[in-house]
Parts: structure tokens; C-alpha cells; sequence
């Protein structure tokens, strides 16, 4: 495989060498597919998810957003950290 560099990445490249960073130019290639490689896993993770919810809401699993459901959940919560809270305090002494 050839890759070619625009003159820009090239400088990078050099300028990493030349710093002590990496230790050969194409460490530099090496790294950047390591890293598109990482983002690809975690994108297709995250696709998997989105499918995974579109599955449960198709079979009715989901349920409306509305302001009043966002309040009962921080209602729900903020009780359940109170009641977490109240357990550890009442173990720590």
C-alpha cells in the first residue's frame, strides 16, 4: 500500500521525529490508524445502539418525553440520591 501525505501532514510527521514523540514517520500513519480504527469500533457500537432502541420502540417498549415525564424522572432521582444519601450517613457513624 502507498499512502501519500499532504505536505502539511508530512511537516507534522517530520516535526513529531524530530521532537522525540515518535520515533519514525511512519509511526505517524501507524498511530493515526490506530486511532480511526478505535473511532470506527466505538461508531459501530454506537449504531448498534441506535438499532437496538429503534427494535424497542417497535415493539412498544419506549415511552413518551414530555416535560412532565422529565420532571417525575428527576423527581424519582433526586429521591432515590436522598434515600442513597440518608443509607451512607446512617452507616457512617
Amino acid at each position: 500500500m502507498e499512502v501519500h501525505l499532504t505536505s502539511d501532514q508530512q511537516a507534522l510527521a517530520r516535526r513529531a521525529v524530530e521532537s522525540g514523540r515518535l520515533h519514525r514517520e511512519e509511526d505517524a500513519i501507524e498511530e493515526a490508524l490506530s486511532l480511526w480504527e478505535t473511532r470506527e469500533r466505538e461508531r459501530i457500537a454506537f449504531l448498534a445502539t441506535i438499532d437496538e432502541a429503534r427494535s424497542s420502540l417497535a415493539q412498544g417498549k419506549g415511552r413518551p418525553i414530555t416535560q412532565e415525564s422529565m420532571q417525575e424522572l428527576a423527581d424519582a432521582v433526586k429521591e432515590r440520591g436522598r434515600a442513597r444519601l440518608a443509607a451512607e450517613l446512617g452507616t457512617s457513624r
